[in-house]
């Protein structure tokens, strides 16, 4: 992720956006079932204008956002748990892409759409107070503290995020990173996200699913941290 945020310049991009090889399963995957869940609108390329997007593909349900969906197993577990939502996803690393497309073949869930690239291409056109609840699950740590303003929890992404949010709506961060803790307890409300609710292991929500990521934690020592942020 980018210290540059103006949606007028153009952005840099810090994470990976390819890993190991694809197996040819995953190949097929991105082949044949991205088109059909690409989330329309968002590229400049399809909306060179940046006009608002269309909300109508979304069939009038409350839309949910996950920043960042790794391998997708709590997107895939939120849309199957609420079907009455429309779950977007972003996530610029394709292997994590690919990964997500086996499991909504394998789970069957409809009720999701996939940005693979920058979030905040999809905030430059998301009209303003549409997004009813957000996660941010295991975001990158940037641990240097030289690239803590890669980091999502930076006024650059939260002023994004809280235009695009409705009121009252929640947002959820999950990480075992102390100092990813510490950044989000100083930026968040400054961007007019109040701190609702916290916990360390063993706090997480009732819907909850431990991802790989946290699982990669917990084998190397480290502890996840749940913060629950109302907007205001």
């Amino acid at each position: 992720m980018s210290d540059t945020n103006a949606p007028e310049t153009r952005r840099n991009f810090y994470g990976r956006s390819k890993g190991k090889t694809l197996r040819a399963s995953q190949k097929d995957y991105l082949a044949h079932d991205l088109e059909v869940l690409r989330l329309k609108g968002v590229t400049r390329d399809e909306n060179p204008t940046r006009q608002p997007l269309d909300l109508s593909q979304f069939q009038g349900r409350p839309l949910w956002l996950e920043v960042g969906f790794g391998g997708g197993e709590h997107l895939v577990h939120m849309a199957a748990l609420n079907p009455q939502i429309h779950l977007i996803g972003c996530e610029p690393f394709v292997n994590g892409v690919a990964m997500l497309l086996g499991k909504i073949r394998a789970a069957g869930v409809t009720n999701l759409s996939i940005h693979p690239g920058d979030v905040r291409d999809l905030f430059d056109v998301l009209p303003e107070a549409v997004i009813e609840k957000t996660f941010l699950n295991y975001p990158d740590p940037w641990p240097k503290a030289r690239h803590h303003r890669r980091r999502f929890v930076t006024q650059g992404y939260l002023q994004a995020l809280h235009r695009v949010t409705r009121p009252g709506s929640e947002f959820r961060i999950a990480t075992d990173i102390p100092d990813y803790v510490r950044q989000a307890h100083e930026e968040v409300p400054v961007a007019g996200f109040a701190l609702e609710h916290e916990a360390g292991e063993g706090g997480a929500w009732s819907d909850w699913i431990s991802t790989r990521y946290e699982q990669k934690a917990f084998r190397e020592g480290r502890f996840p941290h749940y913060l629950t942020f109302r907007r205001s």
